[in-house]
C-alpha cells in the first residue's frame, strides 16, 4: 500500500526584506520516510523547519502536516512533531530527568503516563546510568541521547533532527542512528534529517537539495546519482601535466586527481592504455558528494569548486 504524504509544500516562500531565506519550493515527504534535507550554511534549511514547526510565519505557499492545513491547525499540528536543534536546548543545570519531566508537562503528560513514558524512552535510549544527572556532567553522545529521547517524550509523528550527529564519534553517531531507525521501524516514525555527513544522506528514502532558498535536486539517492555523478577514476602519486593529455575532466583534491568518467568499462580501457600512469588509483561509484558538488558547486561546507578538463 502507497504510503501518505505526511508533510507537503507548495510554492513555499519566506522573506527578510530583500533576502529570499525560502523562495517558491515544493515537495512532499511520506508517511514513515527518512527525508535528507541538505544545503550549506544560508541556503534555507533551517527557514524552512521554523515555518513548518511554526516558529516562522511564512509569506506564501501553502504547508499541510498530517492532512491539516498549517495555516488554520497550527494547535493541532505541533503535538505532531519533534524538534532536535543542532544546539541542544536542554538545561544543562538539571538531571536528564528533570528535563524530561519539565518537557512532558508542557504536553499534559504527568503522574502514571509521565512515570511509563519515562521508562520507555529509559529503555530505548540506554539513559538509566545517567538519568538523574546534571546534563552538564554527561559527555557529548549521552547529551546527544536525552536531548532525542526529550523530543520524542510526547509521541510525536515527525522527528525534525538539525545536524544530530556533529561532532560525535563514529560509534555513537551508529549508536544513535540504529536507535532512529528502529524506531522508524516499530513506530512508523517519520525523519526530516539536516546533514553535514553524506552517508547519512545515502541512507535516505529522498534527498532534496536547496541553495539560495530554490530547490535545485531532488529524488533518491539512487536516481540523483545516477543523474548528477559520474563514475571516476583516483589517481595517486601522479602529476596534473601527466593527466592532461588523457583530455578528460578531472578534479584534485589532497593529493590525489579524480579523473571523471562516463562507465566503469571506459575506466578498464584508460588503465590499460595508460599502465605508466594508472600505477596506484581507485575505480568509484558516484556517490552523495559528488551530488552535491554537481548540483551546487560547493561541498557541503560551502566551498566552491570547479572540476578541470
Amino acid at each position: 500500500m502507497e504510503s501518505k504524504i505526511i508533510i507537503e509544500i507548495k510554492n513555499l516562500k519566506k522573506y527578510y526584506k530583500t533576502v529570499k531565506a525560502v523562495d517558491d519550493i515544493s515537495f512532499s515527504v511520506k508517511e514513515g520516510e527518512l527525508f535528507a534535507f541538505l544545503g550549506v550554511n544560508g541556503a534555507g534549511k533551517s527557514t524552512t523547519i521554523s515555518v513548518l514547526s511554526g516558529d516562522a510565519k511564512k509569506d506564501q505557499g501553502i504547508v499541510k502536516i498530517d492532512g491539516y492545513n498549517l495555516d488554520e491547525n497550527l494547535e493541532i499540528i505541533k503535538p505532531k512533531l519533534g524538534i532536535v536543534f543542532q544546539s541542544s536546548v536542554l538545561d544543562k543545570q538539571l538531571s536528564a530527568y528533570d528535563n524530561f519531566k519539565s518537557r512532558a508537562s508542557l504536553y499534559g503528560i504527568f503522574g502514571v503516563d509521565f512515570d511509563a513514558r519515562l521508562k520507555e524512552l529509559t529503555e530505548i535510549f540506554e539513559l538509566k546510568d545517567f538519568l538523574y544527572r546534571p546534563l552538564n556532567k554527561l559527555s557529548g553522545g549521552q547529551k546527544r541521547r536525552v536531548d532525542i529521547a526529550r523530543a520524542l517524550i510526547h509521541h510525536p509523528k515527525i522527528l525534525f533532527l538539525d545536524e544530530p550527529t556533529t561532532g560525535l564519534d563514529p560509534m555513537t553517531r551508529k549508536k544513535v542512528w540504529d536507535i532512529v531507525n528502529d524506531l522508524r521501524k516499530t513506530h512508523n516514525l517519520t525523519v526530516f534529517l539536516t546533514t553535514h555527513y553524506m552517508e547519512e544522506a545515502e541512507k535516505a528514502d529522498q534527498v532534496v537539495i536547496i541553495d539560495h532558498g530554490k530547490v535545485i535536486a531532488s529524488g533518491t539517492p539512487l536516481e540523483l546519482k545516477n543523474k548528477y555523478t559520474k563514475d571516476c577514476i583516483i589517481v595517486y602519486g601522479v602529476s596534473e601535466s601527466e593527466i592532461k593529455p588523457l583530455k578528460k575532466e578531472y578534479s584534485i583534491s589532497q593529493g590525489a586527481i579524480k579523473i571523471y568518467l562516463n562507465s566503469v568499462n571506459e575506466a578498464g580501457k584508460l588503465i590499460l592504455k595508460h599502465p605508466d600512469i594508472f600505477k596506484d588509483y581507485e575505480v568509484v561509484k558516484g556517490k552523495m558528494d559528488d551530488v552535491f558538488l554537481s548540483a551546487t558547486g560547493k561541498t557541503l561546507e560551502g566551498e566552491n569548486q570547479n572540476a578541470k578538463s
